[in-house]
């Protein structure tokens, strides 16, 4: 599976990669982040080879009913259903911007999605595919790199654009409770204790 990386450019995979490398830990760290707020049912929308599912089916293996990861790619999908079984755990190939994936999969108690809006055109339906699968109450965990803004280019090739941290922060006004953390590297910490200037990444919780 060693083309997955380098077709994709940024796709992690955990067995390919040293623990000492940056963006891995980066990724690994957001999983264990949100830990503490996963329960019932719970997606992994653009799970990749599904590591970070895994980590949840472990670790929370007592508050949750099920973790589905999604992805659009068939092949690691194959992957994460050959490396990362759990009996609480399941994947699928979906498109993350289909309309219909409310009636494909149903309501979510969590639904986690890191590093992934970067990388969506259709940025509006994602973000409705996310509140319509979200029950009432339910929690969305979302992080994203910052960059130059919507609509401007940026300096990866995979990205669509990346947004300002205040158009980060303005992406979950539909949501009744929104808290914001910035990450650099594993740590991760309140806005009001970060300092933006170092925190290249955003994180939110955002209930319905």
């Amino acid at each position: 599976m060693k083309n997955l990386i380098e077709d994709t450019g940024e796709r992690i995979i955990p067995e390919q990669m040293k623990i000492t490398n940056e963006l891995l830990i980066e990724h690994i760290a957001r999983y264990h982040f949100a830990v503490p707020q996963v329960y019932g049912r719970v997606l992994d929308f653009a799970t990749g080879v599904g590591y970070g599912a895994h980590v949840i089916a472990k670790k929370c293996k007592k508050q949750i009913e099920e973790i589905i990861g999604v992805d659009i790619d068939p092949e690691v999908i194959k992957y994460a259903r050959g490396q990362y079984y759990h009996p609480l755990s399941s994947y699928q190939v979906e498109d993350v911007t289909d309309t219909t994936l409310p009636e494909k999969l149903g309501e979510f108690d969590v639904i986690l999605s890191f590093e992934t809006i970067e990388h969506i055109e259709n940025e509006t339906q994602f973000m409705d595919n996310i509140f319509r699968l979200l029950r009432p109450g339910g929690t969305l965990i979302l992080s994203t790199p910052f960059g130059e803004g919507k609509g401007k280019t940026c300096g990866s090739p995979f990205h669509v654009h990346q947004m300002t941290e205040n158009e980060f922060m303005h992406m979950f006004d539909k949501f009744e409770v929104r808290d914001f953390y910035f990450q650099n590297g594993a740590l991760i910490e309140p806005v009001k204790t970060a300092q933006m200037v170092h925190c290249p990444l955003g994180i939110v919780i955002a209930k319905k």
